[in-house]
């Protein structure tokens, strides 16, 4: 029998009993503090908490973290921690993250017999669920973690190929090292926002084709990436890689991304060391972490990858999940948004397994709440693309909208939202929405 609470949740709802993600929200006149989605509510796990319900849930000994479920006192703690004395009411979820995966399943089992229709323990206590309960409608969501450093891949085959075409043909689209390797290149984490964050249009150099210097402006050619992106847990010491068969115990959960780029200052700016203020003026994150346990269902075997990748990137029954992904845009003009590509986390060349182990192989140490992205993910049909820059193919094609504008590039006012979700039987898995308004420069 299919697990059902007594939240009632409809059964297009994003957030049934099955997700539970993870998210940072501040109430009303209240400090931050972390929570699930449930339906339209949100459980506060500060004050499950406080009532004791984490004792048992113990991490390695020694842990930090492992000490506030075990139930020691500030006192207790090594000098330096005491901040670390709680979860789940402080301001990110960084010290659950590095719990590591026996402790976040012991912590959703938990959550999962509190939420149950069978279980009178919430269902029952009016006074309590007052209390433990908030509409999301009613809270102001927050990045999830505190962002050490972040990563982008460049994992989607079709959209490297077409961006590779527009550059160099389609006889060398791609570069030769493409398909040995999962690139990357280093982001700036402190321009990571939450979903709702409007973006401010970066001033940047670019170089018109007929100009014979620079020029110093607004970027004309603004675009959006529809991309996902992984939170690193347990993080790894300096010089010892993470292999490939444990990587999947290093990820916490999966939200979605818009990694805002400005393509003409980007053609200007990239050769020879890559993007750098093309992209580091916004990227935008959707607030909710969903889990690899909630996504479990979704599981789908990675395709075969010609040539073999080297030993190191080989992995057993390696995985991908399916994820449809949407990308929606709504100008200052229109009433209701309109849905520009369609695409699926599936279309990912490289795993998530493949790209941290890959990240790591050189010694390179991970720690928790590092965010990994996927890079745009873009399918092998028009419809698919995941960036104005191969659906318009580099402006050429201007994407045309039901109320008769035309959009080269996104402009001033326009909304760009990104939705994605699994289909379940009955039920979906879902992560909410990333969302921003463009203003201008």
């Amino acid at each position: 029998m299919p697990l059902k609470s007594f939240i009632e949740v409809p059964p297009d709802s994003d957030f049934p009993i099955q997700n539970l993600p993870y998210g940072i929200f501040r109430p009303r006149g209240g400090t931050a503090r972390a929570g699930v989605a449930i339906g339209d509510l949100i459980l506060d796990l500060s004050i499950l908490e406080e009532l004791g319900h984490f004792r048992d849930v113990v991490a390695a000994p020694g842990d930090v973290a492992a000490a506030v479920f075990s139930g020691r006192t500030r006192n207790n703690l090594p000098p330096g921690t005491a901040a670390a004395t709680s979860l789940f009411a402080g301001g990110s979820l960084n010290t659950f993250m590095a719990l590591g995966r026996p402790a976040w399943t012991k912590t959703r089992a938990i959550l999962q017999n509190l939420l149950s229709a069978d279980n009178g323990a919430l269902r029952d206590n009016t006074e309590l669920r007052a209390r433990i309960f908030h509409k999301q409608s009613e809270v102001t969501m927050q990045l999830p973690a505190r962002i050490g450093d972040y990563t982008d891949f460049y994992s989607s085959y079709h959209h490297a190929h077409n961006v590779g075409t527009m550059l160099r043909g389609p006889e060398n689209a791609l570069m030769p090292n493409w398909k040995w390797l999962p690139v990357a290149y280093h982001g700036r984490a402190s321009s990571i926002v939450v979903s709702g964050t409007e973006v401010r249009r970066p001033n940047g150099q670019t170089k018109p084709p007929d100009a014979s210097a620079p020029v110093f402006g607004p970027s004309k050619s603004l675009d959006f990436e529809l991309e996902t992106a992984f939170f690193i847990g347990p993080g790894n010491p300096l010089g010892q890689p993470v292999s490939i068969d444990q990587a999947e115990d290093h990820i916490f959960g999966i939200v979605l991304m818009n990694d805002w780029s400005a393509r003409d200052v980007q053609t200007w700016e990239y050769q020879p060391l890559g993007p750098f203020l093309a992209k580091n003026f916004c990227t935008s994150i959707s607030p909710w972490v969903v889990t690899l346990e909630a996504l479990e269902p979704f599981r789908q075997n990675l395709a075969a990858q010609d040539p073999a990748p080297l030993p190191y990137l080989k992995r057993a029954n390696d995985f991908t999940f399916d994820i449809q992904l949407e990308a929606r845009l709504q100008t200052a003009r229109m009433r209701e948004p309109q849905t520009i590509t369609r695409s699926n986390f599936q279309n990912l060349y490289w795993s998530i397994a493949q790209q941290l182990a890959h990240h790591t192989v050189n010694g390179c140490n991970l720690q928790p709440a590092d965010l990994l992205a996927s890079g745009t993910i873009s399918g092998s049909t028009e419809e698919s693309r995941g960036c104005m820059l191969e659906l318009t193919w580099r402006g050429q094609n201007p994407l045309k909208l039901a109320d008769g504008e035309t959009r080269k590039w996104l402009e001033d006012g326009d909304t760009l939202s990104i939705t994605g979700w699994c289909q379940g039987d009955g039920y979906r898995v879902g992560f909410g929405e990333v969302s921003g308004r463009i203003n201008g420069a």
